[in-house]
């Protein structure tokens, strides 16, 4: 009993990685995909989004940087003697 390709490759998906040339024309020669809608998308070269308040970010992002902490703002949020409660053991 002989099988036919498309047959062999449902069988076994692994099959058309021996054969990329076969399943190459497959593709190109299938009625099935060739009825499909296809449509192209093609990405915006310079997304508008990302400038949308850059500006703004820009000023927040060097504010942020010129600013100087005190050795309180370096201490762990989760400690609990910065509140002044010793850790139970």
């Amino acid at each position: 009993m002989q099988t036919t390709t498309q047959e062999f490759f449902a069988a076994n998906p692994f099959a058309m990685l021996l054969d990329p040339e076969r399943v190459a024309h497959e593709v190109a020669t299938s009625e099935r995909l060739s009825r499909l809608r296809s449509r192209i998308y093609r990405p915006l070269d310079k997304p508008l989004i990302a400038h949308v308040g850059a500006d703004e970010q820009a000023a927040f992002d060097e504010e942020v940087d010129a600013a100087e902490l005190s050795e309180a703002d370096l201490l762990p949020l989760d400690d609990d003697t910065s509140a002044g409660a010793p850790l139970s053991a």
